[in-house]
């Protein structure tokens, strides 16, 4: 029996925000509020859909100059307000499928999220993500801000 999923790659990632756990959550579920802060700074473009239900897939298209980035899965576990579990998985790599799970926990007038992504492919691909993450996930303070 193999234990492969016990050796690949994650990143966690904390952040907290100063909102409420369900603006945060909902950050994550609302393709209009996803395109607003999901995608690395030259982002020009992001078109996401979600059908947030066990079994549910998304989708996420970011437009950078010069290129495209589609990213797609199926969620895996829905608490709202509280937690998601989905895939991940490119386009160009998706036998590549990896596993995200954030929380939300209440933290005075603000909302602690922990983002755990694990089962990469190997370490490299990790180190990507966990450079993305660590620019996009900070993001959502604009949307905050703005609202």
């Amino acid at each position: 029996m193999s234990t492969d999923a016990a050796v690949k790659p994650s990143l966690t990632i904390k952040h907290r925000f100063k909102a409420a756990p369900e603006k945060v959550y909902q950050a994550w579920i609302d393709p209009a509020k996803m395109s607003r802060w999901l995608g690395p700074p030259d982002v020009i473009e992001v078109t996401t859909t979600t059908d947030v239900r066990v079994g549910g897939r998304y989708t996420i298209q970011m437009i950078v100059p010069n290129d495209e980035h589609n990213v797609s899965g199926v969620y895996r576990e829905i608490v709202p307000n509280r937690k998601l579990v989905f895939t991940w998985a490119w386009r160009s790599t998706p036998e590549r499928e990896s596993l995200v799970t954030v929380t939300f926990a209440p933290d005075g007038d603000g909302t602690w999220l922990t983002l755990h992504h694990e089962q990469f492919f190997d370490e490299s691909a990790r180190d990507r993500h966990e450079q993305g993450w660590k620019v996009i996930v900070p993001r959502l303070e604009t949307l905050f801000a703005s609202e």
